[in-house]
């Protein structure tokens, strides 16, 4: 299904034209309106919107991180110095978990909603549900900004039933007793769900799911943790994928299962990166790099080439949905990756290559680097799960150690450990842990 033909099946190099505009528009308002980038645009020689220039010219600008913006939050002004819109403007406010202590607050006005929903109904909307089915959500409505995508659920005509996080007995009983046709979760969940289920002799397969909808982390492309939540659930598996303080779900894969289509098209403008010279890398078919964002038509607190973190590979041949954007695969995020003896290691792509060990390993991985940092001396050591009532000699760890010196070019050092040591989430699982020293 697709939600809005007219925008999403648009030329790509029309789109461009149209999005150069609303990006002029946008940079004239931050100078207006926002004394975080006066300052940081007037500290790079731009005192003006002419001076910025159009989209072909945006790599010239600087890039936004998230701590600068976490340092200019004051009590008087908690969301930081970049908000545009007085507190009367401000419909929604949301917040990340604050792992460091304090949570980012990220706030939106009435349109701020409406864009972020309508881009997420896109990007749900290319999975293949359809108006009229049900849908069983386990997104909490806050106050983290995933609770945003509950809405286009019912924007694409789904009868919703949101059921939250960390209750597996009551979502159990809605799909039992609503008999929804697709479900959303995080990756992990729905893994988790299939362990859960078996060990109580039910088969998720005869449910009435269809489709499986995955977002939250990397893990949902992984060809062979496709394969087995695909096998376990016996339904479609697609995944989409959002920035909390860009948008939720901007992203979201079609049927062909080829990479996630850009919902938030017209909102939302792409780039691709170098991780660690930030040079501009060319949206083109099999590029690799890390994903920066730029809002065009945000007005609560817009931000200008932000920093996803996320390590992408980018398609952009046809799609036989009729989709023109590019599409983008997440291989991990660029915090978590390791750096082995040159070669650039992200743990998802570990989680990936062990899960094709299955069904002798039950999917579950951690690496456990040996020092404090980025760079790491081989070998890097790897916990793998077995399954369930699985027992394996050192030939098994051998041959995972061997395919993933063959795939990734690491050197580990692979320590098998029974089914249940690793943590089996409700949530989002964690692939890296680091020793402490």
């Amino acid at each position: 299904m697709i939600l809005a033909p007219e925008i999403e099946t648009r030329p790509w190099a029309e789109q461009h034209a149209l999005d150069d505009a609303a990006y002029r528009r946008q940079v004239a308002y931050l100078l207006e309106r926002s004394a975080f980038y006066r300052a940081k645009l007037g500290g790079a020689g731009i005192e003006s919107a002419g001076d910025a220039g159009g989209l072909d010219a945006i790599a010239r600008l600087p890039f936004t991180e998230k701590a600068e913006l976490r340092e200019t939050a004051t009590a008087e002004n908690p969301i930081g110095a970049h908000l545009c819109v007085g507190r009367g403007d401000i419909a929604r406010i949301y917040s990340t978990s604050g792992t460091t202590g304090t949570p980012s607050y990220i706030p939106l006005t009435a349109s701020d909603v409406d864009n972020w929903i309508e881009g997420s109904a896109r990007s749900y909307a290319a999975s293949g549900i359809e108006p009229g089915q049900r849908i069983v959500s386990t997104y909490n409505a806050g106050p983290f900004a995933a609770g945003a995508a509950l809405a286009s659920f019912e924007r694409i005509g789904l009868c919703h039933i949101p059921v939250g996080t960390g209750n597996t007995e009551r979502l159990m009983r809605a799909i039992e007793l609503l008999e929804p046709e697709a479900a959303v979760l995080t990756p992990s969940y729905a893994a988790h769900l299939v362990e859960w289920a078996a060990g109580r002799g039910i088969d998720l397969a005869e449910s009435s799911v269809e489709r499986i909808l995955v977002a939250g982390e990397p893990g949902g492309g992984e060809p062979a943790f496709r394969r087995a939540l695909e096998g376990g659930w016996g339904a479609r598996v697609t995944e989409a994928m959002g920035i909390g303080d860009i948008g939720v779900s901007l992203w979201g894969e079609c049927e062909a299962q080829d990479g996630m289509h850009l919902g938030a098209r017209d909102y939302i403008h792409p780039e691709l990166i170098d991780p660690g010279t930030g040079d501009a890398r060319e949206l083109e078919d099999g590029a690799e790099g890390e994903l920066v964002l730029t809002h065009l038509r945000h007005r609560a607190a817009p931000l200008l080439r932000f920093r996803t973190r996320d390590h992408v590979v980018v398609r952009t041949g046809p799609c036989p949905c009729g989709r023109t954007s590019p599409r983008i695969r997440c291989i991990g995020r660029t915090d978590d990756m390791l750096i082995v003896r040159g070669v650039n290691v992200f743990p998802s792509a570990v989680r990936e290559v062990v899960s094709t060990f299955a069904p002798d390993v039950s999917g579950h991985i951690l690496v456990r680097p040996a020092a404090p940092g980025v760079k790491q001396e081989p070998p890097l050591p790897v916990r793998v799960e077995l399954a369930r009532d699985t027992t394996a000699g050192d030939s098994l760890a051998e041959a995972i150690r061997e395919k993933l010196r063959n795939a990734l070019v690491v050197q580990t050092h692979v320590e098998l450990v029974p089914w249940g040591t690793l943590q089996h989430s409700e949530y989002k699982s964690k692939l890296v842990e680091h020793q402490i020293i």
